[in-house]
C-alpha cells in the first residue's frame, strides 16, 4: 500500500456559525490541498468533515497517517468510542444520542477501506502542516461573511 501523510483542522466562527476545514495530503513529497465549509455548522462538523474528505480525495486503500489537532476526532476513534456509538445505535456510554451521527458513518466507512494511524498534535503550537490547515479553515469560513 501507498502511504499518505494527512494533516487537517477545522474552524468555526462561533460554535454553531460559519465553519470552515482544511487539509494537506502528502504523498512522494508532493502535496495536495483540500478546503470546504459550511455556512452555519459547528467546529467538531468541520472536523470530522476535514478528515472524511481528505480520505474521500484517495483514489485506492492507502495506508495514512492522519495528523489533527481535534480530540474529538482522534480520541473518538483510538478509544472506539464511534464504533461503541454505532454499535448502539448511536448512543453514548450514557445512552444520549451521539453528536455528528452521520460524519461518523461516512469515517468509519472509510476507515474499512484505508489503514489509517491517528496522530494528535497540539493546535496553534507551531506544527507547519496544522498551521496551514487552519489559515485553509479559517480562510474558507471567513468566506462566508
Amino acid at each position: 500500500m501507498r502511504h499518505v501523510d494527512i494533516y487537517t483542522d477545522g474552524a468555526c466562527r462561533g460554535n454553531p456559525g460559519a465553519g470552515g476545514w482544511g487539509a494537506v495530503l502528502v504523498c512522494d513529497g508532493k502535496e495536495k490541498e483540500l478546503s470546504g465549509g459550511e455556512a452555519v455548522t459547528t467546529n467538531n462538523r468541520m472536523e470530522l468533515l476535514a478528515a472524511i474528505s481528505a480520505l474521500s480525495a484517495l483514489k485506492y486503500p492507502c495506508e495514512v497517517t492522519l495528523t489533527s489537532d481535534s480530540k474529538y476526532l482522534v480520541d473518538a476513534i483510538e478509544k472506539g468510542w464511534a464504533v461503541s456509538w454505532r454499535e448502539k445505535g448511536w448512543r453514548r456510554a450514557d445512552k444520549s444520542p451521539a453528536l455528528n451521527p452521520d460524519l461518523w458513518e461516512k469515517l468509519l466507512d472509510l476507515l474499512e477501506i484505508h489503514d489509517v494511524t491517528f496522530v494528535w498534535v497540539k493546535g496553534h503550537a507551531g506544527h507547519p502542516y496544522n498551521e496551514r490547515c487552519d489559515v485553509l479553515a479559517t480562510n474558507f469560513a471567513d468566506s462566508f461573511k
